[in-house]
């Protein structure tokens, strides 16, 4: 006779059954991609393509694109109807937010930049 999953995490332990749920409602908030979060908002590719003010077939390669600048990503999230907010866990430490990084208002210094005028300031 086969057993369903129901019936096999009922024979366990009660305090096993609490962490099943409780593991399940964490992964039930979790989403795979930027797909499934503009799914979830209910919101077509054409919705998001307008509020970016790009085409369609941009929309679908930002969302099967696995790397992407934070500033794309923080105006996908916002034309979901979102706000991205970027939290870094270090060991030992509590979560961390960072409040302007991707921020397409703050302002944007390349990296080489910075690094060129550190050395010319320091050969001085």
């Amino acid at each position: 006779m086969a057993r369903n999953l129901n019936d096999i995490i009922a024979a366990l332990p009660a305090d096993e059954q609490v962490a099943i749920e409780s593991r399940y409602q964490e992964l039930k908030h979790e989403v795979e991609g930027l797909r499934e979060l503009r799914q979830i908002a209910g919101k077509a590719q054409e919705d998001i393509a307008t509020a970016l003010n790009i085409k369609q077939p941009s929309v679908s390669k930002i969302e099967k694109q696995a790397d992407m600048y934070l500033s794309t990503l923080r105006s996908y999230v916002e034309a979901v109807g979102g706000k991205l907010e970027l939290t870094v866990k270090l060991p030992a430490h509590p979560a961390l937010r960072l409040q302007s990084l991707g921020d397409v208002s703050a302002p944007n210094v390349p990296a080489r930049s910075v690094a060129r005028r550190q050395k010319s300031t320091v050969a001085q």
